[in-house]
């Protein structure tokens, strides 16, 4: 976390379903694929059990679902926002960014909160955007069905906001040091605008295992902190993510609940999967409280001379989708989820505008729009809510992916290489949203595949190989019926170049206009 084009021919990988393999046929047609993608390999959701949903995406909407989870906890789904990266916002700016978050389905924001001075004022400029936001949605009505992003949802409700310690800015070893938490706790357990769980005062941090606030162990540190004895704070629901094995949970009577930071991504070279969440799931009590965390892609490339952190985290094989994927077909078990990050644009996994004041990432970052990822969060967030994906209403096309060779070489860039690229491969990753059975057709320069996609959601991959005199090549879209196209996407920018100024592994990120 970080505050301030080929003749060749080769097999396009396609699947439209979670977490299984699509079966697929495949042609040869000289200098292009054609791919079939069978209709029956995506699974409808109607008739699905209530309490469940089916692990493919269609457009096919299933039955409304009862609440299945035993305490008839609503899901609900945040953003994860690094204060310190606000230095020059305004309400405005907040508000702007409220309003955003709030029509993708984001019920609140985390605010990531250190030690800079400047800080507390812009939390409470935080909460005043949510005040002002929450009294204009007052007015209005918020039961309305809409197709903004084309697809069926319902407008959102009032949004929330809720502190995340950063404990890896704030001091913590003191005794005195549980006062600048509680200050911040107190300020605003009463405001409209904060997310109350349970009837308490959600709260949560970034690491904290190291904490003592004088105490001598962790548990009385944090409940010295959050949950004093002398009854100084009004009622915390905490749940944090300590970095700990999830075996010391038992230990630490003093959690609600646990955060875990790192589910977001694979940890190795490896497709991400639910296993780390169940880890944490196995060790939380009846009465706790699990929340997981989704995250769109990880590269950080600072030298010695700043941060010193220059590495990736692995984010093919689409990684924001399939572990959105996981958490709906988990949905019983996971009652909220935490997006990383809104605007942590030094780790690149930003989902909001590129705003406020960037960390030492601008070279990486500039001309690296991630917005294109919200329409898609919202299509899986709703599902996540509700149990049942939404109906699709129009073609939509999300395109990502490095913008150059993982295995190119810039002997200008002094900070080198970022560890663990070895882990990606070069493709352009892309999804589909179709009412309908259509043809993809993936290309970038020469490089062309096409493949019959059935009506729902469909994962696509085209691998971008330049060779010979070829040095860069331009992505591309084209949904087509009966023969007409019925839609054409060329992102400008979305130019796949054999020669890079910097080892950028962030991604670009785009998605067809409405």
């Amino acid at each position: 976390m970080t505050s301030a084009s080929s003749t060749s021919t080769s097999k396009l990988s396609v699947t439209s379903t979670g977490t299984s393999t699509t079966k697929l046929s495949v042609t040869s047609t000289g200098t292009s694929t054609t791919t079939v993608l069978s209709s029956s390999s995506v699974l409808s959701t109607t008739g699905a059990p209530s309490s469940s949903i089916s692990s493919s995406p269609t457009s096919v909407a299933s039955s409304a679902p009862t609440p299945d989870d035993k305490r008839l906890v609503p899901r609900a789904a945040f953003a994860h926002v690094i204060v310190g990266n606000t230095y020059n916002y305004t309400i405005n700016s907040w508000a702007s960014d409220i309003a955003l978050a709030a029509s993708k389905g984001i019920d609140a924001f985390a605010l990531n909160v250190g030690s800079d001075s400047w800080e507390p004022s812009q939390v409470a400029n935080a909460y005043a955007a949510a005040g002002q936001y929450n009294a204009k949605l007052n007015s209005t009505s918020t039961t309305a069905t809409t197709t903004a992003s084309g697809f069926n949802t319902t407008a959102s409700g009032p949004f929330k906001l809720f502190l995340s310690f950063d404990m890896t800015s704030l001091p913590c070893s003191a005794a005195t040091d549980v006062q600048q938490l509680q200050t911040y706790i107190a300020a605003y357990a009463n405001n409209t605008g904060q997310m109350m769980y349970n009837g308490r005062v959600l709260v949560s941090t970034f690491a904290g295992e190291s904490c003592t606030f004088g105490a001598g162990t962790l548990n009385q540190a944090w409940v010295n902190a959050v949950k004093p004895v002398n009854a100084s704070l009004p009622p915390v629901w905490f749940v944090p993510s300590f970095f700990v094995d999830p075996q010391t949970f038992p230990n630490l009577p003093v959690l609600d609940g646990a955060f875990h930071w790192n589910s977001g991504w694979p940890m190795g070279n490896y497709n991400v999967s639910f296993a780390p969440d169940v880890s944490y799931i196995s060790k939380l009590g009846a009465n706790q409280t699990y929340m997981a965390a989704a995250s769109p892609w990880f590269f950080t490339h600072y030298g010695p001379d700043t941060y010193n952190k220059n590495f990736i985290y692995r984010g093919d094989d689409w990684l924001f989708a399939a572990r959105w994927e996981q958490l709906v077909q988990n949905r019983t078990t996971v009652p909220l989820t935490e997006v990383i990050s809104w605007n942590d644009f030094g780790e690149s996994h930003y989902m909001g505008p590129v705003a406020g004041v960037q960390p030492m990432s601008q070279s990486w970052v500039n001309g690296f729009d991630h917005q294109g990822w919200l329409d898609l969060m919202q299509y899986y967030i709703t599902a996540y809510k509700t149990g049942a994906y939404p109906t699709i209403t129009k073609d939509r096309v999300f395109l990502w992916g490095r913008l150059y060779p993982a295995n190119a070489s810039v002997p200008a860039d002094t900070v080198g290489k970022p560890a663990n690229y070895e882990w990606t491969q070069d493709y352009m990753w892309a999804i589909t949203l179709l009412p309908t059975a259509a043809n993809i057709t993936l290309s970038c320069g020469s490089t062309t595949q096409t493949t019959l996609a059935p009506a729902g959601l469909s994962k696509l991959k085209l691998p971008l190989k330049l060779t010979g005199s070829t040095a860069s090549c331009a992505a591309k879209a084209v949904i087509a019926r009966g023969g007409k196209t019925a839609l054409t996407f060329a992102p400008a920018g979305y130019t796949f170049s054999a020669n890079p100024p910097s080892y950028n592994f962030n991604a670009f990120v785009a998605a067809s206009p409405l």
